[in-house]
């Protein structure tokens, strides 16, 4: 074993969360390095984020050609080539992932690639294909991230049964597909390979897709996708599956029925898993809750001198959480007496089409919470923009306090929802009120007046809206 440096700062784990920290500690005057067992960018910009969002670009692309007769577009032979769409993907991953490791290079961050093991509180080991190195560091954080849960009973082989990772590299589409699990990463593949032809039916075990979101969310999405052809089965479980000539025989179970159908390919997409086994956690005594890491508001683990960050925290699985949670780490070890992190700050968004985008209290968490809640809707239907441009599904709902008129929450389901929410997290993190937002004013036409429109309807004031008999 070889002896390595010594350092501030240590970051198992380059995704979001991790190479965020190495570069924040590293603009602060620490001496950091940070460990990676595979490639820089992690789940998120390898095999999450930024290739699912350049497909989802592709099919919303191919849904507006689909209906171009609306806007007076006609066409002959149109060919669709969805191998280009994937080899795009790829390219945008490719670039980013130099652009994140030209970024470490030159802050000076110590990138080892290896797998890290911590051995104590202030020393790991990191062991590559050809040697094995210790390493010491005043400070660790760990950002090992998660990778995609199986179901009881059921296999993924990459082939027929696959996860989000095989789906993303998929060249050759399949006539049909089921999707198990109606979270971000179900509605979003169900929504490109349904552009895309693809015949998709989507079950989800619980009452309504998106289930984490406010209620009118759910309904919502449903209801636009039986308009898109996505077939939507809410209330429902996957059974067994049997393997039979190539294809999947999958058995579905509704509370009043049961069918079994055959597809081509079957991708599951139930949730994740935290990636905090054989990382040394028991040997220096982190402690873990269903493997994910117990962490404070300053994203310390029961060490005082170890934090971790990101989906291996397990407190909101989102690459701008890991980034967020990962600077409050550094300013706590940099001493700078940081603010409890705030999860209901933290936006949530979904990019299939209606984007969905929320922040905060839902109306029923509000409720639950005892707060006397007073709502405020606005949907797009009545907005001019979004009239102008064909794109009228969904709305912004605002929940607020009826006494304060604080803004608990915002949830809005609608193109391009997930640029407007940040508007939402900023009014929040400044205490604006909803009387406030509503008297700020709003470009128009612009598809972010029907932010102030919800706002003006917690009065009942709403100019484009009737409400009465």
């Amino acid at each position: 074993m070889t002896q390595g440096k010594v350092y501030d700062l240590v970051v198992l784990g380059a995704g979001p969360g991790g190479y965020v920290s190495a570069i924040r500690a590293a603009q602060s005057g620490l001496k950091a390095a940070i460990i990676e067992k595979e490639k820089v960018g992690g789940v998120c910009l390898n095999r999450g984020c930024i290739p699912s969002k350049a497909l989802i670009k592709n099919a919303e692309i191919v849904s507006v050609i689909k209906k171009a007769s609306e806007f007076g577009i006609t066409y002959d032979h149109l060919k669709i080539d969805y191998s280009v769409a994937v080899k795009r993907s790829q390219e945008a991953v490719s670039r980013l992932t130099q652009g994140v490791e030209f970024l470490l290079k030159k802050h000076k961050v110590d990138l080892i690639m290896g797998r890290g093991i911590i051995r104590t509180p202030q020393s790991l080991t990191v062991e590559s294909k050809t040697d094995q190195k210790e390493i010491q560091a005043q400070n660790i954080i760990i950002a090992t991230g998660s990778r995609a849960r199986s179901l009881p009973g059921i296999e993924i082989d990459g082939q027929l049964v696959m996860s989000s990772t095989e789906a993303l590299l998929l060249t050759r589409l399949p006539e049909n597909l089921l999707i198990v699990g109606g979270g971000a990463v179900g509605v979003e593949f169900a929504y490109i390979f349904s552009s895309y032809g693809v015949k998709v039916t989507l079950i989800e075990v619980e009452s309504s897709l998106l289930p984490r979101e406010d209620a009118e969310i759910g309904q919502t999405l449903g209801k636009a996708f039986s308009k898109q052809k996505i077939e939507v089965k809410t209330g429902c479980q996957l059974g067994a599956l049997k393997e039979e000539n190539g294809k999947v025989l999958a058995q579905l179970l509704s509370k009043d029925k049961e069918e079994t159908k055959v597809f081509e390919r079957v991708l599951v997409a139930t949730g994740r898993t935290p990636n905090s086994e054989n990382i040394g956690l028991d040997q220096i005594g982190v402690k873990t809750q269903k493997g994910f890491i117990q962490v404070g508001p300053f994203m310390q683990t029961s060490i005082s001198n170890v934090y971790a960050i990101g989906d291996v925290a397990g407190k909101a699985l989102l690459a701008h959480t890991a980034m967020a949670e990962g600077i409050t780490a550094v300013e706590k070890i940099l001493g700078k007496d940081p603010p409890p992190f705030d999860y209901l700050s933290i936006p949530n968004c979904v990019y299939c089409q209606p984007q969905v985008a929320s922040m905060g209290y839902t109306e029923k968490s509000a409720v639950e919470k005892g707060y006397q809640v007073k709502i405020g809707m606005f949907p797009y239907r009545a907005n001019g923009k979004a009239v102008a441009i064909g794109e009228t599904d969904g709305f912004v709902k605002l929940v607020t306090d009826a006494e304060t008129e604080e803004l608990l929450g915002a949830h809005l389901i609608g193109i391009d929802a997930s640029e407007h929410i940040s508007e939402m997290v900023l009014a929040r993190r400044l205490e604006a009120t909803a009387g406030e937002i509503a008297r700020t004013v709003h470009p128009h036409p612009t598809l972010s007046e029907a932010i102030m429109e919800a706002s003006e309807d917690v009065f009942g004031k709403a100019i484009h809206i009737w409400k009465g008999n």
